[in-house]
């Protein structure tokens, strides 16, 4: 399983670490682990929730109470739609690693030249 850090999820996201350290406290279920050395690493499980809180809050304008009660609601409802959100899932942890490599190789590109 991929962890990516905080920069990466910003990167990734385009939500800032402050917004990502605020939903940690008021989001249920959305708690990154820490590393060895104490910083946050997220999982893709975290990457689609913060996908999923932008689009509620920036695109339908719900609050972040509106935001934290759909998000809830829509894990009650999981189980029934399973085996689609792993499918999601897997094709979103590719798309991020693919993502990731390509701004890596952009990068040395850049600092060939």
């Amino acid at each position: 399983m991929a962890l990516y850090s905080i920069g990466d999820v910003e990167d990734i996201t385009g939500v800032k670490a402050h917004t990502l350290r605020y939903w940690e406290s008021v989001i249920p279920g959305f708690a990154p682990q820490k590393n060895m050395a104490g910083r946050r690493v997220y999982s893709q499980r975290e990457i689609d929730i913060i996908l999923r809180l932008k689009f509620l809050i920036t695109e339908k304008k719900f609050t972040i109470e509106g935001a934290r009660s759909q998000i809830i609601e829509e894990a009650d409802n999981i189980d029934s739609i399973a085996d689609t959100i792993q499918n999601i899932h897997n094709l979103r942890a590719d798309l991020t690693t693919t993502f990731l490599l390509v701004r890596k190789y952009r990068a040395h590109e850049t600092n060939e030249r």
